[in-house]
């Protein structure tokens, strides 16, 4: 199945979308029909299909929906969307760590949920990404985290050095059901795709405790949040970050504060010349009354021209020029995503790896791959330095094992060894340009 947006797909976003933005007061009354589209479906399945993930509270995975027939299961699902029969299934709820400590709630909807969320998403997503504001960059079709982190780059160094380094508390978990149904109505009224939308809000969430025990929350009494892990969630979640953005402009807070917001869904900084602690006042009131609160002891007001600032995984402000002293305003990967990246090699290079080393390579090389290219802005060479640092040790030592090497290895494993002839994928020539072996 291909996951390319197949064109008479594209040729309705693009109409969806032309008139929203022509119209920005226009209603939209007809869509459930398009959600049920069997080539909708069709397309929505392949691309839950390819985003992989757990079975639901169900069981069923997407080996044994193929293995009954898929045609013959998307037609039973399109069958219930037309008799208005669909409901959800409850959400199960799994606890997985949270990278500075502590646990973060993840839902996962059934494959059955997932696919009609792809559905609704790929129909709605083009009506309110005509609204969203320009200075959200999280979650959108065209835009990322590196132009988000390229533009707070670009305003610190335009003078914009009085941050609000804010964080709010739970965003996902505190959304107003009804201020959030407010904002979808303002731009769909179609009666079936609204009660579509609060039947996944209200979906129960299923938990069980380390003894199996299973315990049942939200349902129909739930007036707050919208589970992440949801297909649909990340959407909802910038609609309802929206309000405040839009906000912020159409009351020029920009112009009386001198300031900008950079955000990626509910991770936001506002960037003030000079008056940060005024922009912050009005931020707190404002999430007040938009039923959401600020993690007061996440939240700080920075001069980046002295101390820095974590943002979207990278550390803003001050910088030392190592060749000659002299202080900058910089942006590079900061020392958590070091850490996290450190780990997660560890983890890949423990004794129990008892893989074909080509095989371990390419998966170490996978995760460097991939983090370099997320990393590859601003000061990255120290970052990318320590990184190459701690591979070559936790190789050497791995193969160490596996040989049964009576030494260090130092002599058998040099580093020029680890990233020659051995393949592994050394950043620092990832910043100087690629050799042979990245390729692989």
């Amino acid at each position: 199945m291909s996951l390319q947006t197949p064109e008479k797909i594209r040729t309705l976003q693009r109409k969806l979308y032309r008139k929203a933005k022509a119209e920005p007061v226009f209603r939209f009354y007809l869509l459930y029909d398009k959600i049920h589209r069997a080539d909708i479906l069709a397309h929505a399945y392949a691309l839950a299909r390819a985003n992989g993930g757990a079975a639901g509270v169900d069981g069923v995975t997407f080996a044994a929906i193929e293995a009954a027939g898929r045609e013959e299961w998307l037609a039973g699902l399109r069958k219930d969307l037309e008799d208005r029969t669909y409901r959800p299934a409850p959400v199960r709820r799994v606890m997985i760590p949270k990278p500075g400590g502590g646990e973060r709630p993840l839902g996962i909807p059934t494959i059955r949920d997932r696919v009609v969320q792809t559905a609704a998403k790929l129909v709605l997503e083009p009506i309110f990404e005509a609204d969203l504001d320009p200075a959200a960059y999280g979650y959108r079709l065209g835009r990322s985290g590196s132009e988000a982190i390229e533009a707070v780059h670009a305003w610190l160094c335009r003078g914009y050095t009085d941050v609000v380094d804010a964080d709010l508390s739970s965003y996902f978990d505190t959304i107003p059901h009804d201020a959030l149904m407010q904002s979808v109505a303002r731009r769909v009224v179609d009666r079936h795709v609204l009660r579509l939308i609060k039947l996944w809000l209200r979906a129960p969430v299923e938990q069980r405790d380390s003894d199996g025990n299973r315990r049942m929350t939200g349902g129909k009494a739930g007036r707050v949040g919208t589970p992440q892990g949801g297909v649909i969630s990340p959407l909802l979640a910038n609609l309802y970050m929206n309000r405040f953005l839009k906000h912020w402009r159409g009351t020029g807070r920009g112009e009386a504060y001198r300031a900008v917001v950079v955000a990626y869904a509910d991770d936001f900084v506002i960037l003030s010349r000079g008056q940060a602690a005024e922009a912050l006042a009005w931020t707190r009131q404002v999430m007040t009354r938009l039923g959401l609160s600020l993690h007061e002891t996440k939240t700080a007001i920075r001069d980046a021209r002295r101390e820095r600032f974590d943002f979207l995984g990278y550390s803003f402000g001050s910088h030392r020029f190592r060749k000659d002293g002299h202080w900058y305003l910089g942006a590079s990967p900061s020392t958590t995503s070091v850490k996290r990246l450190k780990t997660k090699v560890s983890e890949i290079l423990v004794p129990a790896n008892t893989a074909p080393w080509l095989e371990v390579r390419d998966r170490l090389n996978r995760l460097l791959r991939g983090w370099s290219g997320y990393f590859g802005y601003g000061t990255r060479m120290p970052a990318y330095r320590a990184i190459d640092n701690h591979v070559s040790a936790r190789v050497r030592r791995f193969l160490c094992r596996r040989h049964k090497v009576p030494s260090q290895g130092t002599r058998r494993f040099p580093s020029e060894a680890v990233f020659g002839a051995l393949g592994v994928l050394q950043l620092r020539r990832v910043h100087l340009g690629a050799t042979p072996w990245d390729l692989r």
